[in-house]
Protein backbone atom coordinates (compact mmCIF):
# COMPACT_ATOMS: atom_id res chain seq x y z
CA UNK A 1 0.00 0.00 0.00
CA UNK A 2 1.08 3.14 -1.04
CA UNK A 3 -0.02 6.89 0.31
CA UNK A 4 1.17 10.10 -0.98
CA UNK A 5 0.46 12.97 -2.95
CA UNK A 6 0.00 13.28 -6.84
CA UNK A 7 3.44 15.63 -7.18
CA UNK A 8 5.28 12.46 -5.55
CA UNK A 9 3.72 10.32 -8.38
CA UNK A 10 7.41 10.28 -9.91
CA UNK A 11 8.58 8.02 -7.19
CA UNK A 12 6.00 4.93 -8.12
CA UNK A 13 6.28 4.58 -12.08
CA UNK A 14 8.72 2.06 -12.61
CA UNK A 15 7.08 0.25 -10.10
CA UNK A 16 4.70 -1.55 -13.14
CA UNK A 17 4.64 -0.85 -17.10
CA UNK A 18 1.40 0.94 -16.88
CA UNK A 19 2.19 3.19 -13.51
CA UNK A 20 3.39 5.64 -15.82
CA UNK A 21 -0.02 5.89 -18.20
CA UNK A 22 -2.01 5.51 -14.96
CA UNK A 23 -0.01 8.76 -13.43
CA UNK A 24 -0.12 10.78 -16.75
CA UNK A 25 -3.85 10.68 -16.90
CA UNK A 26 -4.05 11.96 -13.58
CA UNK A 27 -1.34 14.39 -13.59
CA UNK A 28 -3.24 15.53 -16.80
CA UNK A 29 -6.90 15.11 -16.68
CA UNK A 30 -9.37 17.99 -15.98
CA UNK A 31 -11.05 16.41 -12.78
CA UNK A 32 -13.66 18.60 -12.57
CA UNK A 33 -14.30 18.05 -15.76
CA UNK A 34 -14.45 14.27 -16.44
CA UNK A 35 -17.96 12.39 -16.43
CA UNK A 36 -18.85 9.68 -14.22
CA UNK A 37 -18.45 6.14 -15.09
CA UNK A 38 -15.36 4.24 -16.81
CA UNK A 39 -13.00 5.82 -19.27
CA UNK A 40 -10.11 3.77 -20.82
CA UNK A 41 -6.55 5.02 -20.85
CA UNK A 42 -5.63 2.80 -23.94
CA UNK A 43 -2.45 1.49 -24.41
CA UNK A 44 -1.96 -2.47 -24.30
CA UNK A 45 -2.34 -2.94 -20.63
CA UNK A 46 -6.34 -2.13 -20.22
CA UNK A 47 -5.45 0.37 -17.89
CA UNK A 48 -9.26 1.62 -17.59
CA UNK A 49 -10.35 4.67 -14.69
CA UNK A 50 -13.63 4.92 -13.19
CA UNK A 51 -14.49 8.52 -11.78
CA UNK A 52 -17.27 8.83 -9.09
CA UNK A 53 -18.75 11.06 -7.06
CA UNK A 54 -20.44 9.76 -3.95
CA UNK A 55 -20.57 10.39 -0.16
CA UNK A 56 -18.55 8.30 2.46
CA UNK A 57 -20.62 5.25 4.06
CA UNK A 58 -18.78 5.68 7.36
CA UNK A 59 -16.50 2.99 9.07
CA UNK A 60 -19.27 1.06 9.98
CA UNK A 61 -20.43 0.54 6.65
CA UNK A 62 -17.51 0.41 4.62
CA UNK A 63 -16.13 -3.32 3.55
CA UNK A 64 -12.91 -4.57 3.21
CA UNK A 65 -12.10 -5.64 -0.17
CA UNK A 66 -9.33 -6.82 -2.47
CA UNK A 67 -8.64 -7.79 -6.20
CA UNK A 68 -6.41 -10.41 -7.65
CA UNK A 69 -6.59 -9.38 -11.22
CA UNK A 70 -5.77 -5.42 -10.87
CA UNK A 71 -4.19 -2.96 -8.31
CA UNK A 72 -6.31 0.15 -7.52
CA UNK A 73 -4.77 3.93 -7.71
CA UNK A 74 -7.48 5.97 -5.98
CA UNK A 75 -6.75 9.49 -6.47
CA UNK A 76 -8.84 11.71 -4.06
CA UNK A 77 -10.31 15.12 -6.52
CA UNK A 78 -12.75 16.87 -4.04
CA UNK A 79 -13.33 16.45 -0.47
CA UNK A 80 -11.52 13.80 1.86
CA UNK A 81 -12.13 10.20 2.04
CA UNK A 82 -11.57 7.36 4.52
CA UNK A 83 -9.84 4.50 3.74
CA UNK A 84 -9.11 0.92 6.15
CA UNK A 85 -6.68 -1.12 4.89
CA UNK A 86 -5.64 -4.36 6.47
CA UNK A 87 -2.96 -7.56 4.96
CA UNK A 88 -5.71 -9.77 2.68
CA UNK A 89 -3.60 -12.72 4.80
CA UNK A 90 -4.85 -11.46 7.87
CA UNK A 91 -8.67 -11.63 6.19
CA UNK A 92 -11.53 -14.06 6.65
CA UNK A 93 -13.21 -13.98 3.71
CA UNK A 94 -17.02 -13.25 3.46
CA UNK A 95 -18.45 -15.37 0.46
CA UNK A 96 -15.43 -16.50 -1.65
CA UNK A 97 -13.64 -14.41 -4.59
CA UNK A 98 -15.77 -13.21 -7.91
CA UNK A 99 -13.73 -13.51 -10.59
CA UNK A 100 -15.99 -12.01 -12.56
CA UNK A 101 -16.14 -8.89 -10.85
CA UNK A 102 -12.58 -9.41 -9.48
CA UNK A 103 -13.57 -8.78 -6.10
CA UNK A 104 -13.17 -10.06 -2.74
CA UNK A 105 -14.84 -8.87 0.68
CA UNK A 106 -14.05 -9.85 4.18
CA UNK A 107 -15.36 -9.80 7.73
CA UNK A 108 -12.62 -8.28 9.08
CA UNK A 109 -12.27 -4.82 10.29
CA UNK A 110 -9.81 -2.58 8.68
CA UNK A 111 -6.14 -2.25 11.25
CA UNK A 112 -5.59 0.82 9.79
CA UNK A 113 -7.54 3.70 8.82
CA UNK A 114 -6.18 6.38 6.04
CA UNK A 115 -7.13 9.89 5.64
CA UNK A 116 -6.63 11.02 1.71
CA UNK A 117 -7.41 14.46 1.45
CA UNK A 118 -8.07 16.53 -2.20
CA UNK A 119 -4.60 15.84 -4.66
CA UNK A 120 -3.17 12.43 -2.51
CA UNK A 121 -3.73 9.04 -3.78
CA UNK A 122 -3.65 5.00 -1.92
CA UNK A 123 -2.21 2.28 -4.26
CA UNK A 124 -3.90 -0.75 -3.46
CA UNK A 125 -1.99 -3.72 -4.77
CA UNK A 126 -3.65 -7.38 -4.20
CA UNK A 127 -2.77 -8.15 -1.22
CA UNK A 128 -3.81 -4.86 -0.11
CA UNK A 129 -7.91 -5.24 1.50
CA UNK A 130 -8.96 -1.99 1.44
CA UNK A 131 -12.28 -0.07 2.54
CA UNK A 132 -12.93 2.99 0.47
CA UNK A 133 -15.38 5.65 1.52
CA UNK A 134 -15.60 4.96 4.76
CA UNK A 135 -15.57 9.33 5.74
CA UNK A 136 -19.19 10.59 5.81
CA UNK A 137 -18.54 13.79 3.86
CA UNK A 138 -19.03 13.84 -0.38
CA UNK A 139 -16.22 12.87 -2.28
CA UNK A 140 -14.75 12.55 -6.01
CA UNK A 141 -12.06 10.41 -6.73
CA UNK A 142 -10.89 8.82 -9.41
CA UNK A 143 -9.92 5.15 -9.24
CA UNK A 144 -7.26 3.83 -11.90
CA UNK A 145 -7.63 0.07 -12.18
CA UNK A 146 -3.86 -1.39 -13.53
CA UNK A 147 -4.09 -4.90 -14.59
CA UNK A 148 -1.71 -7.43 -13.67
CA UNK A 149 -1.06 -9.31 -16.90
Amino acid sequence: MILDHLDQACRYRALHPAFDRAFAFLEEADSGALSEGRHELGGPNGVYALVADGAGRGREVARLEAHRGVIDIQMVVAGTDLMGWRPVSDCKSAGGYDPDNDIEFFHDPPIAWLTVPRGCFAVFFPEDAHAPLAGQDPVRKIVVKVPLG
